[in-house]
């Protein structure tokens, strides 16, 4: 994108939101880098320079804009649409993955060398993986300054950098200003307890929140998720302790209030958000596409940027897509209830009624599958998937290759297509995950006059490709189904 100079030009002089993210203008004359939708006037093309990442425009010594603030853009959707290494790369550095283990831990969980890591990513976004950290860094501490009352001294390390010194200069470099003027300046500011922080989850416009809360709302696991005062609140367990996150829906941005237990977890806790809410995705591509299929395009027409819920936790869900087999929704939510209970880890809440943070993989190991009430071939199938998690035979992580997860899934027993792809689709965020034997999508393939078999129905869909997880949104939509619609 940031290649195809006159169209970035046209996307800056009509201040085009839908470009927010996908790459970064920065202006020689001011020394200044923006989002595309900057609201200042916008410069002479001759004095723009575009680039693919805020990292690569600090690189190239621009400041971040105070106006517009483009480290807080949404993420470019490429990240979640693809499956080749920079997009699995980029997925791992978000979740922090650099700052807990190194470039060498970022090669390790993604089977390259370092040095074939920081070729690619520096060829195609102009920056390697240590400074694309530095960046999420940054803007991790520039929340901690501006929307808390967190000591600068705490920020520091919270937000992941070494030293004082490291941090000071770095803010300086990228924002023009100390970390304390930054504060001082910060608009309506809002005080928070040491731990607990307000943040704005941006999203590229439309979003429907319907099918996105409808589902997460739906589907919750007593102690582990409610639907509280028109928010979604949930568990979180994060790498350096465990949070408590409410998600709300705005017309602009989502609400986002996080308690933490270590600040340290706060990059990773918001990224996590926006993975479930899937708010890096491009709704204009997606719908303009679909659009183009009869049958869909009133579906998309009434109700445009459906999202597909994801999770926080893969592991959890490929757990939760085991019980929920063959059985209903109220089912699956008794089924993982009781499991949470047996083996999950209590936690406090004093805002709300949740009481638990869902059983990890080593809990779950250790766990007697014939105490389950459920089927004996699924208690063979969820010890079978349980076990490969537990001894990293089975990748469900944000950064693995969607192929080798789909093949490590189906070889394993009771694993039908319907869960491998529902895995795929909301653990492993494929956006062409596909689910024709659906009982939610054959309804709605019979009352939507399309293909009734879902070998007929798949060939159909070979035209909504690359979307056609979002095409099942959709569908899904036109069941009468709590999942469709938000909470009272």
């Amino acid at each position: 994108m940031h290649e195809d100079v006159a169209r970035c030009v046209r996307a800056v002089q009509s201040k085009d939101a839908r470009f927010d993210g996908w790459f970064f203008t920065a202006v020689i004359t001011t020394g200044i880098y923006c989002r595309p939708s900057c609201p200042v006037v916008p410069p002479k093309a001759a004095n723009m320079r575009f680039y693919p990442s805020a990292a690569a425009a600090q690189q190239a010594g621009f400041r971040a804009c105070k106006r517009c603030r483009p480290d807080a853009s949404p993420g470019s959707p490429q990240w979640n649409e693809r499956a080749d290494l920079v997009a699995r790369a980029m997925r791992l550095i978000a979740d922090g993955v650099v700052d807990r283990d190194g470039v060498p831990g970022l090669a390790a969980r993604l089977g390259y060398s370092v040095r074939q890591i920081q070729r690619q990513l520096q060829a195609e976004l102009g920056a390697g993986p240590l400074a694309l950290a530095r960046a999420q860094r940054t803007q991790t501490a520039r929340l901690l300054i501006e929307t808390t009352t967190v000591p600068i001294s705490d920020v520091v390390f919270a937000a992941g950098f070494s030293s004082v010194r490291a941090f000071n200069d770095t803010v300086r470099e990228i924002f023009g200003l100390a970390p304390t003027e930054l504060r001082a300046r910060a608009s309506r500011q809002r005080p928070t307890a040491a731990g607990s922080l307000a943040v704005r989850l941006p999203f590229r416009a439309p979003l429907c929140p319907d099918n996105l809360f409808g589902h997460l709302a739906a589907t919750a696991i007593p102690g582990v998720e409610e639907w509280r005062d028109g928010a979604y609140r949930r568990t979180l367990r994060l790498p350096h302790g465990h949070g408590i996150v409410a998600l709300r829906p705005l017309p602009d941005h989502i609400d986002c209030r996080l308690t933490l237990t270590d600040l340290r977890d706060l990059s990773a806790a918001i990224t996590r958000c926006r993975w479930l809410l899937d708010l890096d995705a491009d709704p204009v591509a997606i719908d303009g596409l679909l659009r183009a299929d009869p049958v869909l395009a009133p579906l998309v027409d009434k109700e445009p940027g459906r999202r597909v819920p994801r999770t926080v936790d893969a592991a959890e869900f490929a757990v939760r897509a085991v019980l929920g087999q063959q059985v209903s929704t109220a089912a699956a939510r008794t089924h993982a209830a009781r499991l949470v209970v047996d083996h999950g880890e209590p936690v406090s809440d004093q805002a709300g009624e949740l009481t638990h943070l869902f059983p990890d993989v080593t809990a779950l190991a250790s766990l007697d599958p014939a105490r389950l009430a459920l089927p004996k071939a699924r208690r063979a199938t969820l010890a079978t998937l349980v076990e490969a998690l537990a001894n990293g035979d089975m990748d469900l992580s944000v950064g693995t290759d969607w192929r080798r997860a789909r093949a490590g899934l189906a070889a394993l027993p009771g694993f039908g297509p319907w869960t491998v792809e529902t895995i795929a689709m909301r653990a492993l965020g494929d956006p062409d995950a596909f689910v024709p034997t659906d009982l939610g999508v054959r309804y709605a393939a019979r009352n939507l006059t399309l293909p009734a078999t879902p070998a007929a129905l798949t060939g159909h869909a070979a035209a909504w490709r690359p979307w056609r997880a979002y095409a099942v949104q959709y569908l899904w939509a036109t069941g009468d189904h709590a999942i469709n619609r938000l909470p009272a």
